[in-house]
Formats: C-alpha cells, sequence, structure tokens
C-alpha cells in the first residue's frame, strides 16, 4: 500500500529549496492533499496557483511549539510528515563570534522536527501510523569544520530518527532518515561541491518512503560518502577535517 498516492502529507519548510520540490514530487506522486508549511504564506503563492484544491498553505514557525500544537490539533488527516525546514549559518566552533549560531541551528534542525513529531504522533497512530520523514545530512555523520555547529545539529538528527524510529514502531510509524549531500538551492550556493537537484532529491525520497526504506542516501555524493564512512571512518574524518573554515 502507497504511503504517498492518495494520502495527506504535511511538508514544513515548503517555500523554497527542498521543500518546494517536496510538495511537487507530492503532487506529481498521487497525494490527495499536501500541507505546505512556511513561515510567510505568501511565499507559496505560485506554488500553490491553480493546484488550491491539492496544496494548502499553512503558516507556521516550526520554532514555536505551541503554533506546532495548534496545527496538530487541526489537521488530523496527515499521515505522512516531512521535517524538512531547515538552517545553515556557516559557522565554525572556534571562529564563530558567540553560540547564537549554533543555538539557532540547534533549535530548528533538531527542537523543531522532535517538536513536530511529539505533536503529530497521535495524528499518525490514527491514520494506520503513516510515516515521518526527517532530513539529516552527510554532515551528521562527519564534521565538515566549515560548517561545524550545523553538522553537529544534523548528528542530533541522526541520533533523533533512530530514537524515535524505535519508540514509534509499535504503533506502525515508518520513520525515514535522509541523508543528503549539497543540494541545488539557496542555502548551498557557497559550497564548493558538486550538488544534485532537490526535486531528484524530493523523488528519491518519496520512493523510499513508498519502498518502506528506513535509511535514505539520495544522491550520487551521498552514496559515495555513506560508503567511505562504512568502510573507514577515521580515514573519511581526516579527509573531510582539511575542509577548515577560511
Amino acid at each position: 500500500m502507497s504511503r504517498v498516492k492518495g494520502k495527506v502529507a504535511l511538508v514544513t519548510g515548503a517555500n523554497r529549496g527542498l521543500g518546494r520540490a517536496f510538495v511537487e514530487e507530492l503532487i506529481a506522486g498521487g497525494a490527495s492533499k499536501v500541507y505546505a508549511a512556511a513561515r510567510n504564506t505568501d511565499s507559496l503563492a505560485d506554488l500553490v496557483k491553480g493546484k488550491e484544491d491539492k496544496i494548502i498553505p499553512v503558516q507556521l514557525d516550526v520554532n514555536q511549539p505551541e503554533t506546532i500544537n495548534a496545527i496538530a490539533n487541526e489537521f488530523k488527516d496527515v499521515s505522512l510528515l516531512i521535517n524538512n525546514a531547515g538552517i545553515a549559518r556557516f559557522t565554525s566552533f572556534m571562529n564563530a563570534s558567540s553560540l547564537d549560531d549554533a543555538r539557532d541551528e540547534m533549535e530548528t534542525n533538531y527542537f523543531a522536527p522532535l517538536n513536530m513529531i511529539r505533536a503529530f504522533a497521535p495524528v499518525l497512530k490514527a491514520n494506520d501510523g503513516g510515516a515521518v520523514v526527517n532530513i539529516s545530512s552527510v554532515a551528521g555523520y562527519v564534521n565538515f569544520p566549515f560548517l561545524g555547529s550545523y553538522s553537529a545539529s544534523k548528528a542530533a538528527v541522526l541520533s533523533l530518527i533512530q530514537g524515535v524510529r524505535a519508540e514509534l514502531a509499535a504503533q506502525g510509524t515508518h520513520v525515514v532518515g535522509v541523508y543528503p549531500g549539497p543540494i541545488d538551492t539557496d542555502m548551498t550556493e557557497g559550497v564548493p561541491l558538486d550538488k544534485t537537484s532537490p526535486n531528484v532529491v524530493a523523488k528519491a525520497v518519496l520512493d523510499a518512503v513508498d519502498n518502506g526504506t528506513e535509511d535514505v542516501y539520495p544522491d550520487p555524493m551521498s552514496v559515495d560518502f555513506h560508503a567511505g564512512f562504512l568502510n573507514d571512518p577515521k580515514a573519511l574524518e581526516k579527509q573531510i577535517g582539511e575542509m577548515l573554515p577560511e
């Protein structure tokens, strides 16, 4: 049974980049409805135009737990939750002028999806278990020094994925972890690595959701990176550790 076709999904950070691609690919894959969540719903206007019966704009700041709880109480038909919203401040541990950026990244990248999962777990349970997609990164496996605190937040997401997967198994919720390399979005404009189209990544993730896959490496860089990590994690750490901030 498909977890996408005919289902209702909610996507955070839907106004641009990978989030927008998820909305597009969900509609293309036959989702019956997509709640497209963003801080500013005006930024969703062109995405929604002509698909008002399928794409429902939702105002949501993922760093406000009371707002998360409100939409979870309102949207009782969600069976696929995609925690996509994230930020990268591109600060290292030692060169950052304060810990403010690190705190912001942890709030948005880790605490926000944790709050989303806690709020929507009962909704998913009522809808035959459903599925949760969480976006981590290859940087969750090995720290990239030029975005050190971002890497730490994505490592926290990796651990979150494993923990909630264990806790939600009894209610039949399928928990998917996604570990991409650089995706061709505004966020990675200055990253000196090969990048993959966000729609390619989104489609690969949704295919994995339907196939019951738990961990997704949706682009060539992430596949090679994961293989290198399994083969020799210390060597990979040393290699990535040479990518020091300027």
